[in-house]
């Protein structure tokens, strides 16, 4: 099927790697021309090269997205260098384990900057350009706002701000034919995923323990399968699809957990 994305520039915010660089290719396999926001040059250059080796295009721009300035002067850099924005994918973020117990509110709120305030800060700014595009919004979350984890309030909180926060977007933007929706995530192998499970004293039985709960195969769901599934989110195949959160996660948050014991 061809997703008609060709030549389409999109934004992946934190599209270096994990779940942002599965996007990015999946993107680029597509014809689009993604556009890689990340904190560090090296791992932006890295993925670009790649892509481009490969004969398709891809962009990057370095920015520390908790600097609620630099978005602003991010969208400009784009429209600048493209001269428009077909869709924006807001995925950067990190469970940085802000608890009730422990935390304290400048934590707190340093972890809603890393969450969720950028999410809001690129959509508003790029969108004066989506609306000339009708283009589309694809916020990434985690099953923690619904499920909870235990030591994570502000990560949890953020979430569950990005479920709300692509309904409201979803309902404000009907009148510019600009279609917002959401990709839950929940148990997904990134690299920071492999380096919190190395961390552990058993990594291999607690990675046995966890997949054993993942209702369809008992396995990880792998960057592909939630890129393939946000791919078609900002195209023009799914022209009639705002407002979902859709969950990419083997079953794992909403079917019965001793169907898989």
């Amino acid at each position: 099927m061809d997703l008609q994305l060709k030549d389409k520039i999109v934004i992946v915010t934190g599209g270096a790697k994990g779940i942002g660089e599965g996007i990015v290719r999946q993107l680029a396999n597509e014809g689009a021309i993604p556009v890689i926001i990340g904190r560090k040059e090296a791992d932006n250059l890295k993925l670009v090269n790649e892509i481009s080796s490969e004969g398709k295009q891809a962009f990057q721009l370095v920015a520390e997205l908790t600097d609620p300035l630099i978005a602003a002067q991010t969208i400009q850099t784009i429209i600048n260098t493209f001269g428009r924005i077909d869709g924006l994918v807001n995925n950067a973020g990190v469970n940085d384990g802000v608890s009730l117990e422990n935390g304290n509110y400048q934590d707190f709120v340093a972890s809603l900057h890393k969450n969720v305030i950028h999410y809001y800060l690129m959509a508003h700014h790029a969108l004066p350009y989506l609306k000339k595009s009708k283009g589309s919004i694809v916020n990434i979350g985690s099953k923690v706002a619904e499920t909870g984890q235990g030591g994570t309030s502000a990560y949890a909180a953020s979430n569950g701000a990005r479920n709300a926060l692509t309904r409201e977007w979803a309902v404000e933007l009907l009148p510019y034919s600009i279609r917002v929706n959401a990709v839950i995530v929940a148990e997904c192998y990134t690299p920071l995923y492999q380096t919190w499970i190395s961390s552990l004293p058993e990594p291999e039985k607690k990675l046995k323990d966890i997949t054993a709960k993942i209702p369809f195969e008992q396995r990880m769901t792998t960057t592909e399968e939630i890129a393939n599934t946000v791919v078609f989110l900002l195209s023009p195949r799914s022209s009639h699809t705002t407002g979902q959160l859709v969950y990419v996660d083997g079953g794992y948050v909403h079917l019965d957990r001793s169907i898989s014991s």
